[in-house]
């Protein structure tokens, strides 16, 4: 069998063609690519291989550009650097993903699934790349309209470090070190907020990348963080949650 590897990093790539190799000899990668334009011109001109590693979001477009460019193609496994809060959905669509840096028991898996389901189910589903696309297109909120007094005010996401709930209210806390009530919950936030910038560590706290200046391992497996502005109650990643946060801090 041969496989295509489309990634825009070649250390990630080269990596990844090493461990393909390693555990599944029998496909042979024949090209790596590293653009929408090279891939599409590449899958226009060459035989279509019987696999295709595809990062979504590459230097000049995503991913999903070279497959709408083609009338048809072989199953996709997908490649990407957003966090699992992100690529949640991807669990119910029947197709594979590999969350970047690619961990080698997980290649194992997909690449078991695919050698299993190859033959039975054929080409890559419409349906399913649709909602692929559409998981990745998705407009989060970029402001937050808050009252001060007898005034209103917006603030843009990236004036925020962090949302914390405290006795049933949720505030957001601005990186000058100001703090304003939300009509939102933290269930709410973690929906409507792009995950590559805000991640939700607890059932109190969701925080920015940027706000995130020092971070202490904890009892328990867990992890200890400072933020900035400071935070005089302890944050602490939950331990469910700490694997998740160093993959989103590694993006």
């Amino acid at each position: 069998m041969k496989a295509v590897i489309v990634e825009d990093e070649e250390f990630a790539s080269k990596r990844l063609a090493q461990l393909v190799n390693e555990l599944a000899p029998d496909i042979e990668i024949i090209t790596s690519l590293s653009s929408v334009e090279s891939g599409s011109d590449w899958f226009s001109k060459n035989v279509m291989p019987d696999l295709i590693f595809l990062d979504i979001q590459l230097n000049d477009g995503y991913g999903f550009d070279i497959l709408d460019s083609l009338q048809d193609h072989p199953p996709v496994i997908f490649t990407t650097a957003y966090n699992e809060f992100a690529i949640r959905g991807f669990k119910y669509n029947g197709l594979d993903y590999l969350l970047k840096p690619i961990v080698k028991g997980d290649l194992k898996t997909a690449l078991e699934k695919f050698k299993k389901n190859v033959t039975k189910n054929g080409r890559s589903s419409t349906e399913n790349l649709e909602h692929l696309k559409q998981l990745f297109h998705k407009e989060y909120k970029h402001r937050f309209m808050v009252k001060v007094g007898n005034q209103f005010r917006s603030f843009n996401v990236e004036d925020i470090a962090y949302f914390k709930s405290h006795e049933g209210m949720i505030c957001l806390h601005t990186h000058t070190g100001q703090a304003y009530p939300i009509e939102y919950t933290i269930d709410q936030l973690e929906n409507i907020l792009n995950p590559i910038h805000f991640f939700r560590i607890n059932r109190k706290f969701m925080v920015s990348v940027k706000a995130v200046t020092e971070i202490h391992s904890y009892f328990n497996s867990r992890l200890l963080l400072k933020l900035l502005p400071k935070e005089e109650e302890q944050v602490i990643v939950s331990r469910e949650r700490t694997t998740n946060f160093k993959r989103w801090l590694d993006m």
